[in-house]
């Protein structure tokens, strides 16, 4: 992956899309490269095929903007003072116009447009075969990814959010949303489809390939979808593909899912890559926007998301995720080095997410574990996207919408857990597995219960912290309006108004 960061600014420049990656959106995706003097050779299509990762840097990206989303869930509170974060939290018209929104609509729409031109250019390079296939395959299986997590975020059977494909990519005129966010599921579905036809498995890759898309990637992927499309059938049919391929497992022990060493394991599937070389860092800055704020004066932590009570008491007794996941005041951990005990001065919670903090035990982590820059605090861990685990618990699910056992799978990750095997697993304990297996990282609680319509009644409660305060009041979910989130306003004035904000925000 290495091979891909330095190529990125390579690419950018060849292409003459420096200045355009920071520009606003308007409705036409970014990053578009210049024709005349590119995509001719092999050297081209590899280049292209890099700057398609570039915006996975972006502060918003995978690191603070599209958490807040994830911070909507009762697993989480803002964790310090932040008017503007509280507004996503509250499901507050405000939402719209949230800064720590804007970009990561921006920038999904800049990695579809390069997925364009590389699905609508390459094919007619003379190249080799193997590697052409590869690169039409990252960006089919690229230009999916960023359509679902815009659809399932944005869209629902009112309104799903633009199309834009090699087909109309060069047209300057803004495109309205999607009829339906149906329209938008048919194009990931059939992208993911593609993409794993041209796609080649991960552990055929050399090391300075990691990071690339890869056939199972895009299976579990095409799975998770058929879950929010409720395709029961479907969902289970390529959470198997995965499973069948013999490429992934489950390791030993659920902390050691979170170590550098284990980044590429057989329990990846796909991650927000990251590194602390260079001079800021590049990738997933979670790990340290979780960090207490001022980091207990080593390291600018940002203090955010922070877990709850109500989390940290899902778990059972014996449950060994719980403390791999949740520091609770008193607890022992290593930090720069030393032998710590944790307590917080400015937690709301009192709680800290533990799940990423390898990076920051080691004594003089800064420029080898954790980013010289605080103000982008990235790591070397790979904050996990989605992993094996998900692919079995999504299995799980659509066995039980169907009726079916789903013992097998269930156990697998509550023995991981340290727990015992249960026998007629219910929707409930799927519900329970998924929520303590995945806190704090993108599989997205939040999400889980729109999806499941358990959203309205959790949210009617309110959130505690560690000494049994209250910490977050009850809010109201209106789930006919709050399914989706809203358009960030900036979309809409910078289409002319072409595009319309979400019924009811």
């Amino acid at each position: 992956m290495k091979k891909i960061l330095n190529n990125i600014v390579i690419y950018c420049m060849a292409a003459g899309v420096l200045t355009s990656c920071d520009k606003k959106l308007d409705i036409e995706p970014e990053g578009s490269p210049v024709t005349g003097n590119f995509w001719k050779t092999q050297a081209d299509a590899i280049s292209g095929s890099n700057a398609l990762y570039e915006q996975f840097d972006g502060e918003e990206f995978y690191g603070r903007g599209f958490m807040w989303y994830i911070n909507a869930s009762d697993d989480m509170v803002t964790g310090r003072s932040n008017a503007k974060a509280d507004n996503v939290k509250n499901f507050n018209s405000a939402t719209s116009g949230v800064s720590y929104l804007t970009d990561q609509w921006k920038m999904r729409y800049i990695v579809i447009k390069r997925a364009n031109d590389i699905i609508l250019h390459v094919p007619g390079i003379e190249m080799d075969g193997a590697l052409k296939s590869r690169i039409l395959g990252e960006a089919y299986f690229l230009r999916g990814l960023m359509y679902f997590q815009l659809s399932y975020n944005y869209g629902n059977e009112n309104a799903g959010v633009p199309i834009v494909t090699e087909a109309n990519s060069s047209s300057t005129a803004a495109v309205a949303r999607a009829a339906s966010v149906s329209e938008n599921y048919a194009l990931v579905e059939s992208d993911f489809k593609t993409a794993a036809n041209l796609l080649p498995y991960f552990d055929t890759y050399k090391a300075e390939d990691y990071g690339r898309a890869h056939k199972t990637a895009a299976w579990a992927y095409l799975s998770k979808m058929y879950l929010y499309t409720k395709s029961w059938p479907n969902a289970e049919k390529y959470a198997d593909s995965v499973i069948k391929s013999g490429k992934h497992a489950l390791l030993g022990k659920f902390g050691d899912v979170f170590t550098i060493a284990n980044n590429w394991t057989k329990e990846y599937i796909w991650s927000a890559l990251s590194t602390p070389k260079g001079t800021g860092g590049w990738g997933s800055i979670l790990p340290g926007v979780m960090l207490e704020n001022k980091g207990w004066g080593k390291y600018n932590g940002w203090g955010y998301y922070t877990p709850t009570k109500e989390l940290y008491d899902a778990y059972e007794n014996g449950d060994q995720r719980r403390e791999v996941t949740i520091l609770k005041p008193g607890d022992a951990f290593r930090f720069f080095g030393k032998d710590t005990v944790y307590g917080s001065a400015n937690s709301l919670s009192g709680y800290q997410f533990r799940k990423y903090m390898e990076p920051f035990s080691y004594a003089n982590p800064i420029s080898t574990y954790i980013s010289p820059n605080g103000d982008h605090p990235t790591t070397a861990l790979n904050p996990p996207l989605l992993r094996y685990a998900e692919v079995l618990l999504i299995k799980a699910e659509a066995e039980l919408m169907q009726g079916k056992n789903a013992d097998a799978e269930i156990n697998a990750i509550r023995n991981r857990a340290g727990l015992t095997n249960i026998t007629g697993a219910t929707l409930a304990e799927l519900k329970k597995q998924r929520r303590c297996e995945f806190a704090g990282e993108w599989a997205d609680r939040h999400r889980d219960l729109v999806r499941w319509g358990d959203a309205q009644t959790a949210y009617a409660q309110p959130l505690h912290g560690y000494n049994g305060a209250i910490i977050w009041p009850a809010r109201t979910f209106n789930p006919a309006v709050h399914n989706v989130w809203p358009v960030p306003s900036t979309e809409i004035s910078n289409s002319g108004g072409v595009i319309k904000q979400s019924t009811g925000w």
